[in-house]
């Protein structure tokens, strides 16, 4: 027996088992423990390693960004990456259900919803336009490589025609050129993939309020986005398992391509330099040290509610501590490598721009749609490259996206709980998928784009920070960190590490609060390019922003007005403590504290805290029901004396 279940501590099941059959055979689980933690590479490995870790690193030091980088990880990347999955794991349950562990704060899972809510929408959006690019990339030649099209204006200028008339021309003549090619990308110059981009991909309009029309190219790809992930989870994590064999290996296979010709390109090595190059002044700097906790943060997709959805579907004995550590240093490890990448093919458009590195790096959509497709116009067989770069944008965004819409359906499954409702769990991914899809539409219009960053910049943003600190307080100090420490160890079969503990208790805390101050003091209202967002667009940002935040305090008040308890004090440790379901999923593992049994040992499995209090509450029913018993003996007697002296009255010959 023991040996069996340190076979499933390691591999997540039985070795010898003829069929493998799920644990939980209601809820269902992973096919195998690879799945699950490709799927959770997937979700972490996302479009921020692409297109936000690279910039971040080279305007914070460059190599010396990787110091707090590194230490940001181990303190606080990978302890609360470890703290989600044991959490999701224990109870089965998605991030609503977990918190049976102190029904008050519910309210958290609810914000967590909130923000996966906010990011599916607008990352499939992203997602659909690399779709978009994927398609048109199948030509002999890339729309945007020229600037003789109807899009183009006046001051566009081609980078691709003046290389091959260089290249045609006499030593002087190719000297002059290259000198007022040099005098134009100094001063102003628009490449055909920025207007390409603006004038016609997305065709913007002027101001956020003005959409314009919907563009039907755009839409037509959400609606093809909005299919495969849909398709690709239609039997929940049976069928997405199955997929991210694909989708969460292969981008690794386009980024090596990638980093194969990108470093045999000339001034290949330039960008590199620049993008590992230490400037160590710069590690005393507070910016870099937020940046770097930012960074972690948000790349390990920390309080979204995607790690403990997936993490619900494991194995109860299944190792998540080894799986967080995989995870979290590989997604890490994408972030350094894809820098390697992209900073190559930088390195090679500014020699052949005659620019500095710095004029050419970008972020966000910026890089994934205007950089990165001009420099691609640069190289051999381009729609080649473009092909298998749009490809690997797909699957990365792909990959994010499972995880976000199978949070929600997990949540909506968990909480309505009926076995209708669990039999036709695709009936609810397809509503979700449909109801993601509209909200999308307003992204598809000439004013898209700046919904678009408004939505990344605010939804989940110190939202995110809040959400995150709030569930370390509640399971480290109003749960209980000894009882969760005993939970982890009934699960995994030992403690958790003393440095994991401390970090939980005190130093993720402070790291995370620390993240939030930042936040605040470095905020600056977004732009988009030279567009100053109005102030009542803002507005709505920080709406959405605390549109997840005030579920808390909301859903908080409500439990407490709904608990039982004559005073304010009763109610609020009423609606703290853990409901007597909260535990193992499954009957065989609610052993020990948890164990199901009569009268005082049913009292004895509840956690500690809860125990104690239910002693207490039973020890006061006891004297009240005594001093109930006492008094309604004392009437009966009374009734009795009174009777018997009015029969003595009445009849003076009892006897008679």
């Amino acid at each position: 027996m023991e040996e069996k279940q340190f076979a499933g501590i390691l591999n997540g099941a039985v070795p010898g088992e003829p069929v493998k059959k799920d644990e939980n055979s209601r809820r269902g689980n992973w096919g195998n423990q690879i799945e699950f933690v490709l799927t959770s590479v997937g979700y972490a490995v996302g479009l921020g390693n692409v297109w936000r870790f690279p910039y971040l690193c080279y305007r914070n030091g460059g190599g010396a960004f990787m110091l707090p980088y590194f230490i940001m990880l181990v303190f606080c990347g990978i302890p609360l990456f470890f703290l989600e999955l044991s959490f999701g794991q224990f109870a089965s349950l998605g991030c609503l259900g977990v918190w049976k562990i102190s029904p008050m704060f519910k309210g958290v899972g609810y914000g967590m919803m909130v923000v996966s809510t906010y990011i599916g929408i607008y990352y499939n959006v992203v997602i659909c336009i690399a779709f978009y690019y994927f398609f048109l990339s199948m030509t002999n030649l890339l729309p945007w490589t020229y600037c003789n099209n109807p899009w183009n204006t006046p001051d566009c200028s081609g980078v691709v025609s003046s290389y091959q008339l260089n290249a045609s021309l006499a030593n002087a003549t190719s000297s002059l050129v290259a000198g007022v090619s040099e005098v134009v990308n100094r001063t102003k110059r628009t490449s055909p993939s920025e207007e390409y981009w603006k004038h016609y991909v997305l065709n913007i309009s002027d101001d956020i309020g003005n959409f314009g029309e919907v563009r039907l190219p755009i839409l037509g790809c959400l609606a093809v986005s909005w299919a495969v992930v849909f398709l690709c989870l239609i039997r929940g994590v049976k069928s997405s398992g199955k997929v991210v064999y694909f989708t969460a290996t292969f981008p690794y296979v386009v980024l090596t391509i990638l980093f194969i010709r990108g470093i045999t390109l000339d001034g290949a090595i330039n960008g590199i330099k620049y993008y590992l190059t230490p400037q160590w002044q710069k590690v005393l700097d507070a910016k870099v040290w937020g940046d770097a906790a930012s960074q972690i943060f948000y790349s390990l997709g920390c309080a979204w509610g995607g790690l403990i959805t997936m993490a619900s579907y494991n194995k109860f004995h299944n190792n998540c501590f080894r799986d967080s550590i995989i995870i979290s240093i590989t997604n890490c490890a994408t972030s350094v490598y894809a820098g390697f990448v992209i900073f190559s093919i930088l390195g090679f458009m500014a020699h052949h721009l005659n620019v500095p590195v710095s004029e050419v790096a970008d972020h966000g959509p910026g890089l994934a749609f205007v950089a990165y497709p001009e420099a691609l116009t640069l190289l051999p067989i381009s729609p080649l490259w473009s092909l298998l770069f749009f490809f690997m944008l797909i699957l990365l965004g792909l990959g994010t996206q499972f995880c976000l819409l199978e949070t929600l359906v997990t949540a909506i499954v968990d909480e309505i709980g009926t076995d209708w409702i669990i039999k036709n769990k695709t009936v609810v991914t397809l509503s979700v998928a449909i109801a993601g899809f509209l909200l999308g539409v307003p992204l598809t219009t000439q004013a898209g784009i700046y919904w678009l960053l408004l939505m990344d910049n605010y939804a989940a943003s110190f939202s995110l920070v809040i959400i995150s600190c709030i569930m370390c307080i509640c399971i480290m100090y109003i749960y209980g960190h000894r009882n969760y420490f005993k939970d982890v160890e009934m699960m995994l079969g030992f403690p958790p590490p003393l440095f994991f503990k401390v970090c939980w208790r005190f130093i993720s805390p402070v790291i995370i609060s620390f993240i939030l101050i930042f936040t605040v003091i470095q905020y600056k209202p977004i732009t988009y390019n030279d567009y100053v967002y109005p102030g009542w667009s803002l507005a709505i940002g920080f709406a959405m922003a605390l549109s997840s935040v005030v579920c808390i305090p909301i859903y908080a008040l409500y439990k407490i007005s709904k608990s039982p308890g004559a005073t304010f004090r009763e109610r609020l440790k009423a609606a703290c403590r853990a409901h007597p379901k909260w535990g193992p999923a499954l009957q065989e593992h609610r052993t020990g504290r948890y164990a199901p049994m009569a009268s005082e040992d049913t009292v004895e499995a509840r956690p500690l805290k809860e125990r104690d209090e239910l002693k207490e509450e039973q020890k006061e029913k006891e004297k009240e029901e005594g001093k109930e018993k006492e008094r309604k003996d004392e009437i009966s007697l009374t009734i009795q004396g009174s009777n018997g002296s009015t029969n003595t009255h009445n009849n003076p010959n009892p006897s008679a």
